[in-house]
């Protein structure tokens, strides 16, 4: 080839060389700024995040932008301190949603047969919503804190569950109980250290076992029966004992009133009696004639027919009109 062009020259490009120690420079830049990268680390609104210095708990780090000591030196964990967490118990949640749907795996069975004070058998399900308020004691002071968290749910439910009748759990006791229930579960919280803050303890589902179901329901009817006969007498009672009572102020009042008018007029009358007989000390001839006239005319207005005769006279015969007295 060399032969055919003979005044052509094949020559490689000079590449331009690099000083060794901006090389150098630019390799440790690099790994200072990937282990400055490292060590940067955000936390979000709704958490904590807890360092760790070789497995040793360091400090706490509010929301925002932080940095530790890169290289596995210190560690990072995030703890969720203001999500509402829950846990479920008897069931579990495959789709949330408008239209949830549930799943009854054999474990979720299992945690929700419960016997009752009265021996009989119930399925409880209930959810826990909780809250990690201590992220130091929920990671530090418990192993497996969450694990932990659920038996204590389970233990707590079954001892409220056992201490009360079928009768109070499945109707008027349901609320109390689970009030109960977070009350006691709050306290092994605070016992234990575990660091959570339990919000509420609600009894999602509480039925019979399905063998048993129609006469559960049959009692429940009854039940529900008794509660509207007795609303019904309480509503009864409600409107009598008003009506009564009414009645009963009325004729008081009428009582009163009547005491009243008796008093005023037997004051009157005695005012009445007390001037007569101040006129009658004063000229008692006068007033004794005046008060046997007055006596006479309110007596004689009562009377139909009067005949006055003289008290001398021995024969009436001649003063009485008898054939007029025949004709009538």
């Amino acid at each position: 080839m060399s032969q055919d062009f003979p005044n052509i020259e094949f020559r490689m490009p000079k590449m331009p060389k690099i000083p060794v120690k901006a090389v150098q420079i630019g390799l440790i830049a690099i790994v200072v700024v990937v282990i400055l990268a490292s060590g940067m680390y955000t936390i979000s609104p709704d958490e904590m995040g807890v360092i760790q210095r070789f497995g040793k708990f360091v400090r706490l780090t509010d929301p925002g932008l932080h940095f530790k000591l890169p290289l596995g030196i210190e560690s990072l964990s995030k703890v969720p301190v203001q999500q509402q967490l829950k846990q479920e118990f008897g069931f579990r949640t495959t789709k949330p949603g408008i239209h949830s749907e549930y799943a009854f795996p054999v474990d979720a069975t299992k945690e929700a047969v419960m016997l009752t004070g009265d021996l009989n058998v119930l399925n409880v399900e209930w959810i826990v919503q909780y809250k990690i308020k201590d992220p130091y004691k929920f990671l530090f002071k418990m192993r497996e804190a969450q694990a932990t968290f659920r038996d204590m749910n389970e233990a707590v439910v079954r001892r409220v569950i056992g201490d009360n009748s079928v009768d109070e759990v499945l109707t008027t006791g349901r609320d109390r109980l689970a009030h109960e229930a977070r009350e006691e579960l709050q306290k092994l919280c605070n016992t234990y250290e575990i660091g959570i803050e339990v919000l509420q303890l609600i009894f999602q589902d509480i039925n019979p076992p399905e063998q048993v179901k129609p006469s559960f329901n049959e009692v429940n009817e009854s039940l529900q029966e008794r509660e509207r006969k007795i609303n019904e007498a309480w509503a009864e009672y409600n409107n009598e004992i008003p009506k009564a009572t009414g009645v009963a102020e009325q004729a008081i009042r009428s009582a009163e009133g009547y005491a009243t008018e008796r008093v005023n007029n037997s004051k009157g009358d005695a005012s009445r009696f007390t001037a007569v007989y101040q006129e009658y000390a004063r000229a008692p001839l006068v007033t004794r004639k005046r008060l046997y006239l007055e006596t006479l005319t309110e007596v004689m207005q009562k009377i139909g027919k009067k005949i006055i005769i003289d008290g001398s006279l021995k024969n009436l015969l001649p003063l009485l009109n008898l054939a007029e007295e025949v004709k009538k």
